[in-house]
């Protein structure tokens, strides 16, 4: 099993409308990629200073369905729509369970 983490910090001018679309976008995508197993999307806690500002954490059952994901024209639509113009700092891992 494969987990994929990513971690973001938003921008200064990013807009609570933008950041709120993130999540909405984001959460459509386990109903158009049948390869996620898990998929939990959200904004930090707020409870640690210096921590980024929003998380995803997806589980696929190997490296393929993971590069089905990653590559995936609805999952890339989100990120150069709703991610891209809000991103200050991007942070990635993959690891294996």
């Amino acid at each position: 099993m494969i987990r994929h983490i990513v971690l973001f910090t938003w921008t200064e001018a990013a807009t609570a409308e933008q950041k709120a679309a993130v999540t909405a976008e984001l959460r459509k995508l386990p109903g158009l990629i049948p390869q996620l197993r898990a998929y939990t999307v959200g904004a930090d806690a707020g409870i640690n200073q210096g921590n980024h500002d929003y998380a995803v954490v997806a589980d696929f059952d190997s490296v393929d369905d993971y590069l089905v994901y990653r590559d995936h024209p609805d999952h890339q639509k989100v990120i150069a729509e709703h991610i891209k113009p809000i991103v200050a700092t991007r942070a990635a891992v993959q690891l294996e369970l």
